[in-house]
C-alpha cells in the first residue's frame, strides 16, 4: 500500500473540478440551453436568456428528504446515548441532510472528525470541491485525504492557498501563494493518534469502480436538456406564432431614420439618413384608421401549441422512468393519487431509491461514529461498532412518522418505549440517575452545576492532541 504524494492528492481535486462545476450548474438550474437553433436564440435576444425546468434538484431533494438519521445503537443493540449527544452537539441533525444532498448531487461529500480544545469530537461537512479522499485500489481502504481552500480578503480577492493533508499517522498543514502544492511551504505536522484517516467520504456509488461516486441526476441531464429545449421552443412560438397577427391593406408604411446607440442618425454612403419602414399601427394601438376607402383589416389565426405540450409530456414520462419520481412530483395534475395508499404506491420507486441511499451512506455515518467514540472515549477506532438507525423512507416528514408510530402504538403492535425510540425521544428509564443531594450541594458550593464537570483527560494513545491556543492550526475548523 503505497502512500500517495502531495501532488497526487492535489491532482485528485483538480481532475474533478470540471465535472463538479458542470453538475453544480445543473443542480442550480443555471446550465446553458442545449439543442436550441441559432435562429431561435436570435429571436429570443436578451428577453429570455435562461430557462430551466430544474428536474435535477427535484430528483436530489426528493430522495434527500427521506434520509433522516433517527438514532444510533451500540453493538449490543442498546441506544448509544453518548454518540447521539455528540451528533446533536455538532448539529449533525441539521448538517447531515446537507451532506446527503451534496453526495446525491455531485457523487460525493466528505466529513472531517477531529477534537476541539476540550477533547470533544468536532465534526464538519465538506464539499467535494475542497476535499478528496484517496483509497487503496486493492483493499478500498482510505489511506489519505486532502482539503484545499483559498483565503479571501474582505473585498473578495484571493489571498493564499492552504492545504491540510490527512494520513493515518499524521496531519500536514501547508500554505502557498499559488495553486501548486509542490511549491507550498509546510507549516507544521501534527501527529494523528487515531491511527486512521479522520476523513470519511459519503460516496453515492452503485458500482465498485465508481471511485468518486455518480450524480443522482446524471441520467436526467439529456432529458432535462430536451425538456428545456421544447419549453423554449414553446415560448418562442408563443411570442412569434401563437399570438393572433393583424393585417391591413391600403395603408402606407411610415419611415423613420435609423439611429445608432448614441441616438445619432445613421448615414449612407451619400450622406443621407438611412430610413426604415415601420408599421403605422403600433402593437398597443386600440383604434385602427385607414384613409383608403378600399382598405381592409383582418386577423391571422394563432399557431396551435398542442404539439409542444404532447412532446413535453413524453419527455416527462422518460424523466419519471429514469428518476423514479412519481407523476404528482413533476406537476402532472391529471395523475394525482387520491388516498394515502395510492400515494405510497406511486412513491414506491422513490422509496426504493431512498433505501438504497441509506445503505450507501449508512456505512459512512457509522465510520464517523467510530471516530467520535475514539476521540471522546479512548481506545482504537475499530473498538467501536455503532449501528445507524434510519427513519422510514416511505415517509417524508416527522409528522408522517409520528402519525404512523401513534397508529402502531394504538394497535398495540409496539410498546410506549419503542414508540418513543422510533420518534427519537429519550425514554425516562434510559436517563442516568440524578446525583445524590450532597453532591449537588458540593457542586453548587463550587460554582458549577452537577452536569458541568470538565471533560476527563484521556491517557489512551488514541487521544487526538487538542490544538493549543495562540495561533495553532485546527485541522477540523481549517483556521489558524
Amino acid at each position: 500500500m503505497t502512500e500517495p504524494t502531495l501532488a497526487e492528492l492535489d491532482n485528485a481535486l483538480n481532475v474533478r473540478l470540471p465535472q463538479l462545476n458542470r453538475l453544480g450548474k445543473y443542480y442550480a438550474g443555471q446550465q446553458p440551453l442545449s439543442f436550441i437553433a441559432p435562429e431561435a436564440r436570435k429571436a429570443l435576444g436578451q428577453r429570455f436568456d435562461r430557462y430551466s425546468v430544474n428536474l435535477p434538484r427535484l430528483a436530489v431533494t426528493a430522495i434527500a428528504e427521506r434520509l433522516r438519521v433517527q438514532s444510533f445503537r451500540t453493538a449490543d443493540g442498546a441506544r448509544d446515548t453518548a454518540l447521539i449527544a455528540a451528533w446533536r452537539r455538532n448539529d449533525l441533525d441539521q448538517l447531515a441532510p446537507v451532506a446527503h444532498r451534496e453526495a446525491l448531487a455531485v457523487g460525493e461529500a466528505a466529513v472531517i472528525v477531529w477534537a476541539d480544545e476540550r477533547g470533544k469530537a468536532r465534526v464538519s461537512v465538506e464539499s467535494a470541491e475542497q476535499v478528496a479522499v484517496y483509497r487503496d485500489a486493492g483493499s478500498r481502504e482510505t489511506i489519505a485525504a486532502i482539503k484545499r481552500w483559498v483565503d479571501k480578503a474582505p473585498d473578495g480577492t484571493d489571498r493564499q492557498t492552504r492545504w491540510v493533508v490527512y494520513y493515518p499517522d499524521r496531519i500536514v498543514h501547508l500554505q502557498g501563494d499559488g495553486a501548486s502544492i509542490t511549491a507550498a511551504k509546510t507549516l507544521k505536522t501534527v501527529d494523528n493518534p487515531l491511527l486512521a484517516v479522520n476523513v470519511v467520504a459519503l460516496t453515492n456509488a452503485d458500482r465498485p469502480m465508481d471511485t468518486f461516486g455518480v450524480s443522482e441526476f446524471e441520467d436526467l441531464i439529456p432529458i432535462t436538456d430536451g425538456i428545456n429545449k421544447l419549453s423554449t421552443d414553446l415560448l418562442t412560438a408563443s411570442e412569434y406564432g401563437a399570438r393572433p397577427r393583424r393585417w391591413a391593406t391600403g395603408l402606407e408604411l411610415e419611415e423613420k431614420p435609423v439611429v445608432d446607440d448614441e441616438g445619432n442618425p445613421v448615414l449612407d454612403d451619400d450622406g443621407e439618413p438611412v430610413m426604415e419602414a415601420v408599421n403605422p399601427i403600433g402593437e398597443t394601438d386600440k383604434l385602427m384608421i385607414n384613409e383608403d376607402s378600399a382598405g381592409k383589416f383582418g386577423q391571422l389565426d394563432g399557431a396551435a401549441l398542442d404539439g409542444y405540450e404532447n412532446a413535453v409530456s413524453v419527455m416527462l414520462q422518460q424523466a419519471m422512468a429514469v428518476s423514479g419520481l412519481p407523476a404528482h412530483y413533476v406537476g402532472v395534475t391529471t395523475s394525482v393519487p387520491s388516498s394515502a395508499e395510492a400515494i405510497r404506491a406511486a412513491e414506491a420507486g422513490l422509496t426504493a431509491k431512498a433505501e438504497a441511499a441509506q445503505a450507501k451512506f449508512g456505512r459512512a455515518w457509522e465510520a464517523v461514529g467510530r471516530l467520535i467514540h475514539a476521540i471522546e472515549d479512548g481506545g482504537e477506532v475499530d473498538d467501536y461498532a455503532p449501528q445507524i438507525v434510519w427513519s422510514d423512507p416511505a415517509t417524508r416528514s416527522v409528522a408522517q412518522e409520528a402519525d404512523a408510530t401513534v397508529k402502531l402504538h394504538g394497535a398495540s403492535i409496539i410498546s410506549t418505549a419503542e414508540a418513543r425510540e422510533r420518534l427519537d425521544i429519550d425514554n425516562p428509564d434510559d436517563t442516568p440517575a440524578p446525583p445524590p443531594a450532597d453532591a449537588r450541594v458540593s457542586d453548587a458550593s463550587k460554582g458549577r452545576t452537577p452536569d458541568a464537570t470538565p471533560p476527563k483527560g484521556r491517557v489512551s494513545p488514541a487521544t487526538p492532541a487538542a490544538p493549543k491556543q495562540g495561533g495553532d492550526f485546527n485541522p477540523m475548523t481549517a483556521a489558524f
